[in-house]
């Protein structure tokens, strides 16, 4: 499909730059295909929901994953930043490159170089290779809990570059950018959707007889990369590190048997229950890499339901949430939203979405 179909004019005074306080007091659109939007707060979640459906959350918690460095060669320094994205062994991380052009493979970084508390203020890498786009991969000096603790003695939190590029990150954002429910280190970027959730909302679900579930999945830079390709078939996805357990596969199961609907808390939870789904929507155990992408015309199998942020232009997940509520429902949801003045990205208003159910799909409950 065209990339340009999935455009569209955002003002830039829509761009939340802060979270709203308390958090769930953010907005939420309601969208269901064929009926009228209906403009309401995250607060009111509990009301939007069944006593048996499930929440599905995904408890991957961001590191400071943003390093400045310097890499020197003959005499002649370079700053470089490095954005980790995927941790693939206990000494290394892709990462992200800027500029890129300014490293070869082989040649040395050293991080924390700007004062920063680690072994005398410093965390060195190696480039052992380069991809594309600035992707490269750094083995670094440490392995194991000792680099993640020199990690986050010099890294910074990886703020979207349509809010770093309008002010610096700060102590603040080290709580604001993290759900309350995170535990599962390793994410360089929040699952934004669940930044809206409370301890007392939480609670308020619980007592509704709303089950909740966890699973994994470590969002990657990737999520950040505009789509330059004209087309989708032309778009490389980069992949991240999911897992859903035995214990939480059999109880999504039991959900849907009993007629309950697996509403999915962001993008990132819903792009690996599809992946660890069955063509007939049963969820397996998953532990992996996944690149899926979704586009208009991909068949849903295991989720009804999904709360989400308002996205980016042309985005991978503006075109997954067009393919999961339709191309033109989404289309007059975003005109909606823009016109009722909701805040976009990642510290912005929320929307909960019903899935569109095509003739040749099975029904949901």
């Amino acid at each position: 499909m065209r990339v340009d179909l999935f455009d569209f004019d955002l003002p830039e005074e829509l761009i939340a730059l802060r979270p709203m306080e308390p958090r769930d007091q953010a907005r939420l659109l309601i969208v269901q295909p064929g009926s009228p939007f209906q403009d309401r707060r995250v607060d009111a979640l509990p009301t939007m929901l069944r006593p048996g459906d499930a929440l599905v959350f995904n408890n991957t918690k961001v590191i400071p994953a943003q390093l400045e460095g310097i890499r020197e060669r003959e005499g002649v320094t370079a700053h470089i930043s490095a954005t980790l994205h995927m941790r693939v062994g206990p000494d290394r991380w892709k990462a992200f490159l800027r500029p890129g052009k300014r490293v070869k493979e082989g040649e040395r970084i050293r991080f924390g170089h700007e004062g920063s508390s680690c072994f005398l203020g410093t965390l060195d890498a190696t480039v052992i290779e380069k991809g594309d786009a600035g992707e490269a991969l750094l083995v670094f000096d440490l392995s194991g809990t000792v680099l993640d603790e020199a990690i986050a003695a010099v890294g910074h939190i990886p703020l979207p570059p349509y809010i770093a590029s309008k002010r610096p990150e700060d102590q603040r954002d080290r709580t604001d950018y993290q759900t309350v429910y995170a535990s599962e280190e390793g994410a360089v970027a929040a699952p934004t959707a669940g930044l809206h959730f409370t301890p007392q909302l939480l609670e308020r679900l619980k007592q509704e007889g709303v089950e909740e579930h966890f699973v994994t999945l470590h969002v990657g830079a990737g999520t950040f990369l505009p789509v330059k390709a004209d087309d989708t078939s032309e778009h490389k996805m980069h992949a991240e590190i999911g897992h859903v357990s035995q214990a939480t596969a059999d109880a999504l199961n039991r959900v849907r048997a009993n007629g309950g609907r697996i509403v999915c808390v962001g993008t990132t939870s819903l792009r690996l229950l599809e992946s660890a789904a069955d063509e007939d929507g049963t969820i397996r155990p998953w532990s992996g890499a996944t690149d899926i992408f979704i586009t208009p015309g991909y068949r849903f199998r295991a989720v009804d339901m999904l709360m989400t942020n308002f996205h980016l232009p042309r985005s991978t997940l503006f075109m997954l949430v067009s393919a999961f509520s339709g191309m033109d429902t989404m289309r007059q949801a975003y005109e909606h939203a823009i016109r009722e003045g909701y805040r976009f990205y990642s510290y912005g208003d929320a929307s909960l979405l019903e899935r569109r159910i095509e003739s040749n799909s099975r029904e949901s409950a």
